[in-house]
């Protein structure tokens, strides 16, 4: 805990990854989000802590509320704990679905119907599963698992995993195996978002 203590997360404008400050060796970062920094400690190898950015703390308080309803599933990683602007999650072992992207690692569909599945289960828990990204679902062993659930109590659609899913049927098997460059998925998320 002291290790997590000393790492300053801050967000940064135009929906821009956080920035960090004073990790200690102990541990790594193993994700950026736009609120949040997810670690990785060599001591506690079964969980990882995701840090919030100043000003954004209040999402640790509604982010342990969803865990809380989503109870056990193995769509989505466990919270053990929350503090005041961090939360102990599961470590999940995995690829991102960006990462598969860029390391031409294939997506199974399977991971597709896991998340159809993952969305249901979620809204059968009062929940409204949204901000589901290339970056939020993991490729871990053949199947998803969802890592990030920080917006499920917002009310609208963001309509992220309709986009992906049209995606993936559309156009993934042209592309399937290959490495896609970064550059190409950076201007499509851009692209997304401006049209957002």
């Amino acid at each position: 805990m002291d290790s997590i203590n000393k790492v300053t997360v801050t967000s940064n404008p135009n929906n821009e990854p956080v920035s960090i400050d004073g990790v200690t060796s102990d541990l790594k970062c193993i994700g950026l989000g736009t609120d949040a920094a997810v670690f990785y400690c060599y001591n506690a190898p079964n969980f990882a802590f995701k840090k919030y950015a100043k000003g954004k703390t209040i999402k640790v308080t509604k982010e342990a509320e969803v865990y809380k309803n989503l109870g056990v599933s193995p769509y989505f990683s466990t919270c053990y704990a929350s503090y005041e602007d961090f939360l102990v999650v599961s470590f999940e072992e995995g690829l991102t679905l960006f990462d598969c992207l860029l390391q031409g690692i294939h997506i199974p569909q399977q991971v597709i119907f896991d998340v159809e599945n993952a969305r249901e289960y979620a809204r059968n828990k009062g929940l409204n599963p949204r901000d589901l990204h290339l970056k939020n679902i993991l490729l871990q062993n053949g199947r998803a698992k969802i890592i990030d659930v920080s917006e499920y109590l917002e009310a609208e659609n963001d309509f992220r995993w309709e986009y992906l899913r049209k995606g993936y049927d559309l156009y993934y098997p042209l592309f399937n195996g290959r490495k896609v460059p970064i550059w190409l998925v950076e201007l499509i998320r851009k692209i997304y978002l401006q049209k957002r």
